[in-house]
C-alpha cells in the first residue's frame, strides 16, 4: 500500500513539474512567436579600473558619453559616510587624517572607453558662480561644453553648506517645500544650472542660487534633475527637476528662456499633489521629480516622470504626443528614472533606467512597450543598488550609474540585437566568465 502510495505521490510531482515545464515553455515561445528583437549585454565587470589616489565615489547622478566616447560621470562628495573617508579628518579631531584610506573623489570624472581616468575637477565655488549643493545630472553637449544641475533644497540661511560640496539630497518624492514664505515660491539654493569646459572653466550660469520662483519663473530653475542640448536648434531643455514641475528650454549660448510647460502640455501647477496612488486617475500635473527630459533624433522628447511612473512624450513646442505608465505599482521613488536610446539611426529602442525595481528595461520606442528586462538587486556586477542615470556609446554600449549606497558606474557592452527569449534576463553575467571554484 506504502508502495502505491509512494508511486502515485511521484507521478503527481512529476505532473506538477511537467506543468510548470509547459508553462515556462509556452511563454518563451509566445516571445518567439511574436518575432521580438532586442538588443543583448554583457556587463564589463572590469570597467572602470581603479581610481587613484585613495579616491572613492559618492551618489553617482549622471553619466554622458561625448563626442570621442569619453565617459563623464558625477558624483556627491559629501554623500560619502565618515568611515568611508577616514583620511579626510578622523571625527572630532579636525583635520588630523584617521588612515590612509580614502578620499572623496572630484565631482566631475572623466573615463576613456578603457577605463582609465583622464581628467577630474569641480566642487568649490569660482569667480562668478556657486557649486551646487547637492550635484545632480551632467551632459556634454554637441559643441563638448559640460552641463551640470543640482538638487540641493536648502532655504536662504538654512546651513545646509557647511556639509561640504555635493552632499546628498532626498531622491524620493519631495515634500512641503523648504524655505517658501508665507506667500511666497520657495527658495532652494540650487535654482540654476551651469556650463563648463572640459577642463573646469566655468562657461556661463542659467538662474542663480536661491533664485526659483517656483514653476512658472522663467529666469531661475527650481533643482533641475538633468540637461539636454538640442544640435538641431543650440537649445537646452531642463527636466525641472525635484522643486518644479515642468520641462523648460533657453538657448544654449545666450541662456535666453524660450518656453516652458507641464504635464500634457498644461501651465505647470505647484500645488502638493500628495503621493501616488495607482488607482488613481492619471495626475494632470508631474509629481516631483521630472527626472528627465531627453530629444530622440526625429524630433519626440521623451519625460520621465518618476514619481508618477511614466514617461510623456511631446513635440519639441510642448504639445503632448502620448504617454505610457509602466510597472504602475511601483510607490515611493518611482519606475522611471532616465532614458537613453539604442544609436542604430532610427533610435528603434529606448533604454529606461528603473531605480525602484533594480532593472534597466528595453523598450520598443514606437509603442513603448517592454521587451525584455535585464538587472536585478544587489552589489556584484551587472546587480544594482539604485541605478539612477544610463547613457550610451557611439557602439552601442550601455553605461549606468547607482545613487544611495550604489555609489558606482557600470558598463554593458553591447552583443548585437537578437530575438527575445526571456522577459526578464536577470543578471547580464558574461557568458565566458568562469567560476573561481
Amino acid at each position: 500500500m506504502k508502495r502505491h502510495l509512494y508511486i502515485g505521490a511521484m507521478f503527481f510531482a512529476a505532473l506538477i513539474v511537467l506543468a510548470i515545464g509547459s508553462h515556462l515553455l509556452g511563454k518563451k515561445a509566445v516571445v518567439h512567436a511574436n518575432g521580438a528583437q532586442a538588443p543583448r549585454f554583457e556587463v564589463d565587470p572590469m570597467w572602470p579600473k581603479p581610481l587613484p589616489n585613495h579616491w572613492l565615489m559618492g551618489n553617482v547622478i549622471g553619466v554622458s558619453v561625448d563626442s570621442k566616447d569619453h565617459i563623464w560621470i558625477i558624483h556627491r562628495q559629501g554623500s560619502l559616510e565618515p568611515k568611508e573617508v577616514y583620511a579626510q579628518g578622523w571625527p572630532n579631531k579636525g583635520d588630523h587624517p584617521g588612515s590612509e584610506c580614502c578620499y572623496a573623489a572630484p565631482p566631475v570624472l572623466e573615463f576613456d572607453e578603457a577605463g582609465n581616468l583622464l581628467a577630474s575637477w569641480g566642487g568649490k565655488d569660482g569667480d562668478g558662480y556657486l557649486w551646487p549643493e547637492s550635484n545632480h545630472g551632467i551632459t556634454v553637449d554637441y559643441k563638448g561644453n559640460v552641463w551640470i544641475g543640482g538638487n540641493g533644497a536648502t532655504p536662504p540661511g538654512g546651513g545646509g553648506r557647511g556639509r561640504g560640496r555635493g552632499a546628498a539630497a532626498p531622491e524620493d518624492q519631495s515634500g512641503p517645500a523648504r524655505g517658501r514664505g508665507p506667500a511666497g515660491p520657495p527658495h532652494y539654493h540650487d535654482s540654476m544650472i551651469m556650463k563648463f569646459t572640459q577642463e573646469g572653466k566655468f562657461l556661463m550660469q542659467i538662474g542663480k542660487a536661491y533664485g526659483s520662483g517656483g514653476s512658472n519663473d522663467t529666469e531661475n530653475v527650481g533643482r533641475p534633475a538633468k540637461i539636454f542640448v538640442d544640435p538641431k536648434t543650440n537649445e537646452v531643455y531642463v527636466a525641472d527637476g525635484y522643486g518644479n514641475k515642468r520641462v523648460i528650454v533657453f538657448d544654449a549660448d545666450s541662456g535666453k528662456f524660450k518656453r516652458y510647460w507641464g504635464a500634457y502640455g498644461h501651465k505647470p501647477d505647484d500645488t502638493n499633489l500628495g503621493n501616488y496612488n495607482p488607482e488613481d486617475p492619471p495626475a494632470q500635473q508631474f509629481r516631483n521629480p521630472v527626472h528627465c527630459a531627453d530629444l530622440s533624433n526625429d524630433g519626440l522628447l521623451y519625460v520621465c516622470d518618476r514619481p508618477n511612473d511614466r514617461i510623456q512624450v511631446f513635440k519639441p513646442d510642448g504639445t503632448f504626443v502620448k504617454e505610457k505608465i509602466l510597472y504602475k505599482n511601483t510607490l515611493g521613488d518611482g519606475s522611471v528614472w532616465d532614458i537613453a536610446f539604442s544609436k542604430d539611426p532610427q533610435q528603434k529602442y529606448l533604454y529606461l533606467a528603473d531605480g525602484a525595481n533594480e532593472k534597466v528595461h528595453i523598450l520598443d520606442r514606437d509603442t513603448l512597450d517592454v521587451l525584455t528586462s535585464f538587472g536585478d538587486g544587489g552589489r556584484q556586477p551587472g546587480a544594482f543598488y539604485a541605478v539612477h542615470s544610463i547613457a550610451t556609446d557611439s557602439k552601442g554600449n550601455i553605461f549606468t550609474t547607482e545613487t544611495y549606497r550604489g555609489q558606482r558606474v557600470q558598463k554593458f557592452a553591447f552583443k548585437g540585437v537578437g530575438p527575445v527569449v526571456r522577459e526578464d534576463q536577470g543578471v547580464l553575467w558574461p557568458k565566458n566568465a568562469k567560476s573561481p571554484f
